[in-house]
């Protein structure tokens, strides 16, 4: 990378890939709760920050998270490491270091080995999607909206297809999209599923109250892990975008079948046209596509669902080949 005359590199371009525990303490100040950024089905994220300036987010995963063994956690971050896309976010750096701990059991002292596993990526400046497509005081025009779908689906498209073998998300929410300050959208905690194992990964999502809404039923149900239970969370996300409605699934819905229910029946053209009333012919065929998509990503019977390049290639004004 050539840096521009006189000035030197970002640090984040030179830090070692594998970090210490104690330089991810120092950076976050111990894991301050006013630097923390969110909380995910494997653990906190926070806010920190290098010698320069430069923020960083740091993922500090449950103490002994079902992690993979050494080899194989070094392995699967080198890979994730490897990703480069825009739409997905950079993971910069990891830590995996045994230490040991005292803990009290049964009123006595013991020493026991536990593994300190953190990931670090590169910060998103505006935070996750959450923040600002519900509400109408920060909702972006509809020309934003539909470039953060795209980004989204082109972001899916990289993990499902253009990897060695797919990378199944898991846990796509609005959460899980984070916003750089040109409002490109960014994948986040992707790859979970490697490091923890599929079955693991399910296990802690579904302990995870955030998720609500957004699994697929045979995933949810049935265990079942296929990239078409990305697509079913998928449309979700396309459809809250879309609409600027939050799906309100709770214990007895888990999968947001009444929301869905709800916008298919009210999202109609006439709907659309006077919701979104200021737009132009083309963008209001963008609307109506993204609802259309959405709602064919839902299906129950996940055979219907469209694979992630049909949807892009829909998106995108192609049709499927």
């Amino acid at each position: 990378m050539a840096s521009d005359a006189g000035s030197k590199p970002s640090l984040l371009s030179t830090l070692p890939k594998k970090l210490p525990a104690e330089f991810l303490k120092d950076i976050t100040n111990g894991f301050s709760p006013d630097r923390k950024l969110g909380q995910g089905a494997f653990g906190a994220v926070y806010k920190g920050f290098l010698q320069d300036g430069q923020a960083i987010a740091v993922k500090k995963l449950a103490e002994n998270s079902p992690v993979a063994p050494e080899r194989q956690f070094q392995n699967e971050v080198g890979n994730l490491m490897a990703i480069q896309h825009e739409n997905i976010v950079k993971l910069v750096g990891y830590c995996h270091e045994a230490q040991k701990k005292v803990i009290e059991h049964n009123g006595r002292y013991i020493l026991v080995d536990m593994v300190e596993s953190l990931l670090c990526y590169e910060y998103a400046p505006k935070g996750n999607l959450d923040k600002y497509i519900f509400d109408k005081s920060t909702r972006p025009r509809w020309e934003t909206c539909f470039k953060i779908i795209k980004g989204i689906c082109q972001g899916l498209h990289f993990l499902h297809k253009e990897m060695d073998r797919p990378i199944v998300h898991l846990d796509l929410q609005p959460a899980n999209i984070l916003l750089d300050d040109n409002m490109v959208p960014k994948i986040a905690d992707f790859g979970l599923s490697r490091l923890f194992g599929e079955e693991q990964t399910r296990i802690n999502t579904l302990n995870v109250v955030g998720a609500k809404g957004y699994m697929a039923p045979e995933y949810l149900y049935r265990g079942e892990i296929s990239p078409r239970s990305d697509i079913y969370s998928l449309g979700l996300l396309i459809i809250e975008v879309t609409t600027g409605e939050k799906n309100s699934a709770n214990d007895q819905d888990m999968s947001a079948r009444h929301f869905i229910d709800k916008v298919r029946h009210t999202w109609t053209d006439e709907h659309i046209a006077s919701k979104y009333s200021s737009l132009d012919a083309d963008s209001l065929q963008q609307v109506k596509t993204c609802i259309e998509t959405g709602l064919k990503c839902v299906d129950i019977d996940q055979k219907k669902r469209p694979s992630i390049a049909e949807i892009v290639d829909k998106l995108n004004g192609r049709h499927a080949h």
